[in-house]
């Protein structure tokens, strides 16, 4: 398995996008406020406007399509296992039904329930998706520290955590072809694949606090915990147009359910 497949962190933008080159607390500010203000409806109209102004707007930030779908994967991966689960263990089972082999009824109800549900995931985490594929991680510290006035400690510490992401997927390739050359293998047996993965996963577990261990040690011994103001050498400017992409992120969401709510679909998550 070669670096390049292995998990990246790294922005992929088109250098000079418009959206890109944004302030990073802007647009993780924008992401949120058009994520979670589709939390508040369960229909799927509003997560599906959503999903085609992030469509829409992808070229500005300098994203090619397949280079999402990419990064995306896990996503598309869960709206599946989403409609498996909802088709095998849904209590309403209400509308036209559409299939009935035996333990499996599929219904209209349950099909547009499972079809808002995956529209609401794809919805809230591409935002998220986008701004991190945009956005070095650096600059990201550098901004939460001179704009959104977050503790050094914490944005620093959230920096080093960020960057040893990628060596999770190094240390489970050392770990299974370790293991593989022990002759530890699980051959075909889905019991001892799944025993195999979770011992896998407990070792890289074990591995991963270590590493935080000895990196927060590290860090403190060169003082990156002391009580005196720090300085930076990367200013990050919050201008007028990181403040409209905010507004417009407001406003999308808001016209979203806007439309929810004159088509008759908005259905409120409360009450």
């Amino acid at each position: 398995m070669t670096g390049r497949s292995m998990i990246s962190i790294e922005p992929v933008a088109v250098p000079g996008a418009p959206l890109a080159r944004r302030n990073p607390v802007a647009k993780v500010a924008a992401a949120l406020v058009f994520s979670f203000t589709l939390l508040a409806t369960l229909d799927p109209v509003a997560p599906a406007i959503a999903i085609a102004v992030e469509l829409a707007v992808l070229p500005l930030f300098g994203i090619r399509y397949g280079v999402l779908a990419r990064r995306a994967w896990p996503l598309l991966v869960s709206a599946v296992g989403i409609l498996v689960t909802l088709v095998l263990f849904a209590s309403d089972r209400s509308g036209r039904v559409l299939l009935d082999a035996g333990p499996v009824l599929v219904t209209t109800g349950v099909l547009l329930t499972a079809l808002g549900l995956i529209l609401r995931v794809l919805a809230v985490a591409l935002p998220g998706v986008i701004v991190f594929a945009t956005t070095d991680p650096t600059d990201l510290a550098d901004a939460l520290i001179q704009n959104a006035k977050a503790p050094a400690r914490f944005a620093i510490g959230a920096l080093a955590a960020f960057r040893l992401v990628p060596l999770l997927g190094q240390e489970w390739q050392m770990i299974s072809m370790a293991r593989r050359a022990r002759g530890v293998d699980a051959g075909r047996n889905p019991a001892a694949k799944l025993r195999l993965f979770a011992s896998t996963a407990f070792a890289l577990l074990v591995g991963a606090i270590r590493r935080g261990t000895r990196l927060a040690v590290a860090m403190d011994a060169r003082g990156f915990d002391a009580g005196t103001p720090r300085t930076v050498a990367r200013r990050q400017p919050f201008g007028p147009a990181d403040g409209l992409l905010i507004a417009g992120a407001v406003a999308l969401a808001g016209a979203a359910l806007t439309v929810s709510v004159l088509l008759g679909t908005f259905r409120p998550l409360l009450g």
